[in-house]
């Protein structure tokens, strides 16, 4: 297994990989606005995950999707190298992976450019002071609708029974509407949708191991 610092210098050699820093965000993305055109050369609806770790979420969604295209976005280059590394090796031409902070994510993509985004297993940010973090926030959220298209779905998966409970305070609040959601996905599936249970990501296998209940919500803006 390569160490740390061989992983990221393989990251930055996958052509489907790139980085945005911070000096470079008043330039923004230099892929934002086209993305249909340059990486995927297709027409097809963009799925984000947002705070992707190693990329199961993205790799297996894309794997079930192959008519989607799927980006995958984190900060930890080492993390998402295993998810790129797996996207290279079985040619998945319909998966991509950003570096970058969450806050810039919005120097990503041009307007109506992005369908869905799914948010899993963030960082829950329980302390009181650190609220304008939590990746459902309305400072984030606002971000989110500079790109997302009209009617597009935010999804949430968490083990954090406090950070699901503010996500759906946010969504009530703000009017939205709240499409589904459980506080017990693996024993009440809202929308059937297999993937929700058969795709589980790294900390999905680890909170689940500890007896932990799995919460989902999906959500939108309402037209």
């Amino acid at each position: 297994m390569p160490n740390k610092q061989e992983k990221f210098a393989e990251f930055n050699s996958f052509e489907n990989c790139s980085f945005l820093p911070f000096e470079k965000i008043t330039e923004g993305h230099p892929l934002k606005g086209k993305w249909h055109a340059e990486p995927f050369k297709n027409n097809n609806p963009i799925v984000l995950e947002l705070g992707c770790g190693r990329g199961e979420y993205t790799i297996g969604l894309a794997k079930n999707n192959p008519n989607k295209n799927f980006i995958g976005v984190d900060i930890k280059g080492n993390r998402i190298w295993t998810g790129a590394k797996h996207a290279t090796e079985h040619k998945m031409n319909n998966v991509a992976f950003i570096r970058t902070r969450i806050d810039f994510i919005d120097h990503c993509f041009a307007k109506d450019e992005v369908d869905e985004i799914w948010i899993t297993f963030p960082d829950p940010q329980p302390n009181s002071t650190r609220v304008r973090k939590r990746l459902t926030n309305m400072m984030f959220i606002n971000r989110y609708f500079k790109f997302l298209k009209p009617n597009g779905l935010i999804n949430l998966k968490t083990d954090n029974t406090g950070f699901y409970e503010y996500t759906l305070e946010v969504i009530a609040e703000e009017g939205f509407e709240l499409i589904y959601s459980t506080a017990d996905l693996y024993t009440h599936n809202p929308s059937g949708q297999k993937e929700l249970t058969e795709i589980q990501t790294y900390y999905e296998n680890l909170f689940s191991a500890k007896g932990e209940k799995i919460k989902y919500c999906c959500f939108r803006k309402k037209a």
